[in-house]
């Protein structure tokens, strides 16, 4: 496995998504479209999926207009999904390509910046949810259509504050100790099992809505775009990546 360091620093092959199916979650906007728009050059099939369908068809426009390969919009809300619509876009992942070779949990939510003592309850469950439940149930559901890939690659995003407990952070931060947890945990049932491998991005500070959000005060321009962060998403949704199971990447590991 290459160092945290090489991987933020990996240089993609022109072809190394080619022919691949890769789904991105959260893809109309921030990191979520970004990832979706370099798979896109880099040779994958990218299934947009997420809850608003007219940025989600920005996205489909600009891989189109880029001489991609033709996409495919799945509008989905993840807050209110259940395992049957999982299951179902499962069924309909199989019946049209046979595999899934790529699983990008990028949609999340922040919830509320606030003592955990002061936390809304329904502000709580609704992030745990979002950033946790709805990832677990997915991944569950595409199982079966990620086990027919000959190399597939499911990647969870994690944070900082998901490592080391931080004050305010509250159910966001939980939830990505959640999502740590759950890595490690998955990762080590399938090791050895089958071509199924996952793991974790923690992009870091990156020029997003979520971090407005939570920073509304900072400059936009002091931190990292997530055009830069691409090298560790490449890198763990192709097939040079093939070994690793099991990891939480820091995307920028210099900061």
């Amino acid at each position: 496995m290459l160092s945290n360091v090489e991987i933020a620093a990996y240089q993609a092959p022109e072809t190394l998504l080619a022919d691949r199916v890769i789904m991105i979650t959260g893809a109309g906007d921030g990191i979520g479209k970004t990832a979706a728009l370099h798979c896109a050059k880099h040779g994958a099939i990218v299934i947009l999926a997420g809850r608003t369908v007219a940025k989600l068809e920005q996205v489909y426009d600009s891989i189109v207009a880029s001489g991609g390969a033709e996409p495919v919009i799945y509008p989905i809300d993840l807050e209110g999904a259940s395992s049957d619509d999982y299951n179902i876009l499962s069924n309909q992942l199989d019946q049209q390509f046979g595999r899934l070779d790529g699983l990008l949990h990028n949609a999340g939510i922040l919830g509320q910046r606030t003592p955990l003592s002061n936390y809304r309850t329904d502000v709580w469950d609704k992030v745990m949810q979002v950033n946790v439940t709805a990832a677990f149930q997915m991944t569950q559901a595409l199982m079966p259509v990620l086990e027919k890939s000959p190399s597939a690659s499911v990647v969870f995003t994690t944070s900082s504050v998901g490592r080391v407990g931080r004050p305010f952070w509250g159910a966001y931060a939980v939830s990505k100790f959640a999502v740590e947890g759950m890595v490690q945990v998955w990762a080590s049932e399938l090791e050895g099992l089958g071509s199924v491998r996952i793991n974790a991005i923690n992009p870091g500070a990156t020029g997003t809505s979520m971090r407005m959000q939570a920073f509304p005060a900072e400059n936009p321009g002091s931190v990292t775009s997530p055009e830069q962060i691409m090298p560790t998403y490449l890198y763990l949704l192709g097939a040079d990546s093939a070994a690793v199971n099991g990891q939480s990447i820091d995307a920028q590991p210099h900061r």
